[in-house]
């Protein structure tokens, strides 16, 4: 006589076949609506179905991130890519580069995209002379155009000064005890130009200096200083500088990477 086969340990509840066929076709719903604003990089497809490789059913699960290049996105606040709340390149940075499509081409400017926000940066020796804190007229055009982008946007925007490692040029009329206070009349001059110039609120704006350190280039050649004579516009992710009427019972302007919660 045959022995009759031992009664199956159910060890998962019943319903969890169904919730995990529900929960499949939920994603590939997703998927099939999703429509990024730029087309989506091979790497960056990786990235995303990556966490998905190697899963054999709802109990096992997926992995986390591919090994080697996929898991090296970037450990620093700084360095990190957007986290990006599901997109791949903001909407936001998408029309930056459509504005400034020529002086990016040109190599005028830099922009990126990092956790603290859209970084745009003016580098080379168009903007500032040596020794120099004073904004040039090709530096006036760029932030004039800049201006624009700062007022379809409702983000807090922080410039950062930055001094090449040389401080023997003494322009006419203007005295710099150290790269520190350099780096930071350069930012402050941007910031006045961008307020009174062009209108941007003062309360949306902020200053920085960074001296002599975060140089781009460490080769002493009067190209790479030229490169490290710099300004960064960073408009701000996270929270908007106006509040919502939800807010009304608090100060109108919100105060930038203080503010977590409203009651």
């Amino acid at each position: 006589m045959a022995q009759k086969c031992p009664e199956c340990i159910q060890k998962v509840p019943a319903y969890m076949s169904t919730y995990g066929d529900f929960i499949t076709l939920l994603l590939c719903f997703f998927i099939a609506i999703y429509q990024p604003p730029t087309p989506v990089k091979v790497s960056e497809m990786r990235i995303m179905l990556s966490p998905f490789q190697g899963s054999r059913g709802i109990m096992p699960g997926g992995n986390t991130l591919s090994k080697q290049k996929l898991e090296d996105m970037g450990l620093t606040v700084e360095a990190m890519p957007a986290e990006v709340k599901g997109k791949v390149q903001s909407k936001e940075k998408y029309q930056v580069k459509q504005i400034f499509e020529d002086e990016v081409k040109k190599k005028k400017i830099k922009i990126t995209e990092e956790e603290r926000g859209i970084v745009i940066s003016l580098i080379g020796d168009g903007y500032f002379a040596p020794g120099s804190a004073r904004l040039t007229e090709q530096g006036r055009t760029i932030l004039t155009k800049i201006s624009d982008v700062l007022g379809r946007m409702d983000s807090y925007t922080r410039i950062e000064g930055y001094a090449d490692d040389e401080m023997t040029a003494r322009p006419q009329g203007e005295f710099y005890e150290s790269a520190w206070e350099l780096a930071a009349q350069r930012a402050i001059n941007a910031l006045r130009f961008l307020e009174e110039k062009n209108d941007v609120p003062a309360e949306k704006l902020s200053a920085a200096t960074f001296g002599k350190t975060r140089q781009l280039t460490q080769s002493g050649t009067p190209e790479a200083r030229a490169l490290n004579r710099r300004i960064d516009v960073i408009i701000l992710s996270g929270k908007n500088q106006t509040r919502s009427y939800k807010d009304s019972a608090l100060p109108e302007g919100r105060v930038p990477q203080t503010e977590t919660s409203v009651p």
